[in-house]
């Protein structure tokens, strides 16, 4: 109880330290991803992200007062009227203005948070007119983002396919196939696993994306626009979910569903399917760039001169350029 109680005093003063010092999220370490002993929500980059995390302080501190009220009331009565200092119990069975009270004030307090939680409700499903449109598809077990642009100004939509990038990726890409075959060719399970976290260690603490996050191809969109996101699926049910955003949206089979955020703070946020969709669950992380509109109108540049490998680069330099002093996240997930 009370680690949910300082940590959601931790992640308010989190959030209002950030903007007090004019820095963008992702110069901090519980901004976009996880960390280490977290006790609290992501800290938020949208609007109804800050809507959640505020009412989710609210709720917190309601339930925590109710819990240490009845706790000290219970030890109060437990004294009061025990049999030594009450040897003579009343016969009173009802107190009118008791019962009407205790019936009220939980009525009142539910009303009190019922009111933020139907404005934050409201406000999730009022779509405002969108700059951006982005379907996103689910598969066993990648994420496809495909790009609906406006074909009247010569844009072509242009897909994005995010596949997990894992500890054997990171060493491939070092040593090469072959050099990577001869090391590790010979060890299967747990060995196997072993070897590779420990000789990644290292890799990870260079890369600037979190371990069991990372994506050899994250998508992007311009800081402070309205993005539309179309959600679906090709084979069963998925979800994909942003936490810093406030987005979650099951991605069903044959339905398309609709969500929207407004990215308002740049920096890279993960997040992953949360939905247990199968044996590789783990292995659909989802990255989203939030980034200027002159980083973002040339990586679609090359993503229309179908260059992904130079449009993954602007997103790396861009990232590198705004955290030169980020700290190592290798271990967000063991």
């Amino acid at each position: 109880m009370l680690r949910r109680m300082f940590g959601a005093v931790a992640c308010s003063a989190a959030a209002y330290f950030a903007v007090a010092m004019g820095t963008t999220g992702a110069a901090h370490a519980d901004f976009g991803h996880p960390v280490p002993g977290q006790a609290t929500l992501q800290s938020p980059a949208t609007p109804i992200m800050e809507q959640i995390v505020s009412l989710y302080n609210v709720v917190n501190i309601t339930i925590i007062a109710i819990t240490i009220f009845v706790l000290l009331l219970m030890l109060y009565v437990m004294y009061r009227f025990s049999e030594k200092n009450n040897p003579t119990p009343s016969r009173n069975a009802h107190h009118t203005l008791l019962e009407v009270a205790w019936t009220i004030v939980p009525i009142l307090i539910l009303v009190g948070l019922a009111i933020p939680s139907f404005r934050l409700l409201y406000d999730q499903y009022s779509f405002p007119k969108p700059d951006l449109t982005i379907k996103a598809t689910a598969n066993a077990w990648f994420w496809e983002h495909e790009y609906l642009l406006d074909k009247q100004e010569g844009m072509k939509n242009v897909t994005i396919t995010s596949n997990s990038v894992g500890d054997e990726d990171l060493l491939k890409a070092k040593l090469g196939d072959d050099a990577f075959g001869e090391k590790y060719g010979s060890l299967e399970g747990i060995a196997r696993h072993k070897a590779l976290y420990a000789d990644s260690h290292s890799l990870w603490a260079e890369s600037l994306a979190p371990r069991k996050l990372a994506v050899d191809q994250a998508i992007a969109v311009p800081v402070g626009k309205v993005v539309h996101l179309l959600v679906t699926s090709n084979d069963v049910i998925h979800s994909w979910t942003i936490p810093s955003f406030g987005s979650k949206m099951q991605a069903v089979p044959g339905r398309t569903a609709a969500t929207w955020f407004q990215p308002t703070k740049i920096g890279t946020y993960y997040g992953q399917c949360s939905v247990l969709c199968g044996k590789l669950h783990s292995a659909m992380p989802i990255s989203v760039h939030v980034v200027e509109q002159a980083v973002y109108d040339k990586w679609m540049a090359a993503l229309q001169a179908k260059d992904k490998k130079g449009a993954a680069q602007i997103l790396k330099d861009e990232e590198a350029a705004r955290t030169p002093a980020a700290k190592p996240v290798a271990q967000l997930a063991n």
